[in-house]
């Protein structure tokens, strides 16, 4: 796995310099309340689920968290891979969304060890993004979490997942995913 970890870590340069290898086709819109907030485009073959606001309630703690609405893609053939998108309502900087991310991290990844947290541009805006890896469902994963500071007052959070035994080729379509995130504000 340590090859994959390298890989994700390398090719997340790539794209924090906005070069990437693959290319992502089909255009996505998020929108909150009506409002465009930010694009991105989905590589041929990935499949898109959105869902709404919700709730996710840890059952050992009886600790609910409030989720906004997630756009989420994963290869068609594979579900080692997926990449989800939101924009917390009442998050307004990158601060804030390092704190969101604290709140929901334990639904995301169990036992995180952060290997790296980098300043960055995405999309032409500042951005965090912070590498690292754990455990999901009983599995070893890496993960990239991404924090980018859209204007008026919103972020737009991403988690990248590739579980162990994920195809590293998958990086390079993630990073055409990043390389691609346009404000729409």
């Amino acid at each position: 796995m340590p090859n994959l970890l390298r890989a994700v870590t390398l090719s997340c340069a790539v794209v924090c310099a906005g070069a990437g290898s693959a290319k992502a086709e089909t255009p996505i819109t998020y929108t909150d309340e009506g409002r465009a907030l930010f694009s991105f485009a989905v590589p041929d073959f990935w499949s898109v689920r959105t869902g709404g606001p919700r709730e996710v309630d840890d059952t050992e703690l009886n600790d609910p968290r409030a989720v906004a609405r997630v756009m989420g893609i994963k290869p068609v053939t594979d579900d080692n891979v997926w990449i989800g998108f939101v924009s917390p309502s009442g998050v307004s900087s990158i601060d804030g969304g390092l704190r969101y991310l604290q709140d929901i991290d334990k639904f995301l990844v169990k036992d995180p060890i952060v290997s790296e947290t980098v300043a960055t541009r995405i999309g032409g805006l500042p951005a965090r993004v912070i590498r690292g890896t754990g455990t999901r469902d009983r599995r070893g994963i890496n993960f990239t979490a991404t924090v980018i500071d859209l204007p008026r007052d919103r972020v737009a959070v991403a988690v990248a997942v590739l579980r162990d035994g994920a195809d590293p080729g998958y990086v390079d379509e993630l990073n055409a995913v990043f390389a691609s995130f346009r404000s729409l504000q």
